[in-house]
């Protein structure tokens, strides 16, 4: 019962505040950056500097999309990479199975 709650918590702090988690990389300190993510209503957050942890999540995701995407296929022009890209994210976020949850990560959120 204490993971069904906190899912419902989790779920309903996600349906209210769209957070996008990033580095302290000069793009992501910039005014410019600050002022689009405010006018998109995204609150930025940002891992500490030179901890590779904070960032863990993400570090995790592009390194299974390097393994099981671009090193398999190697694209060739940026088009091709792009559209690899964004059909790899969609394969990972709808169909590809979590070994941890046994589900995609979508059809996990839905379940909340």
């Amino acid at each position: 019962m204490g993971n069904h709650s906190s899912c419902d918590e989790v779920c309903k702090k996600s349906r209210r505040e769209l957070q996008f988690h990033s580095d302290q990389g000069f793009q992501y300190t910039s005014q410019a950056y600050f002022n689009l993510t405010k006018e998109y209503g995204i609150t930025p957050s940002m891992s500490r500097r030179g901890n590779c942890y904070d960032n863990a999540l993400a570090e995790n995701f592009f390194g299974i999309l390097k393994a099981e995407c671009i090193y398999r296929h190697k694209p060739e022009t940026f088009e091709e990479a792009n559209k690899m890209i964004d059909d790899y994210i969609y394969f990972y976020n709808h169909e590809r199975i979590q070994l941890k949850t046994g589900l995609p990560p979508l059809s996990l959120r839905q379940s909340c």
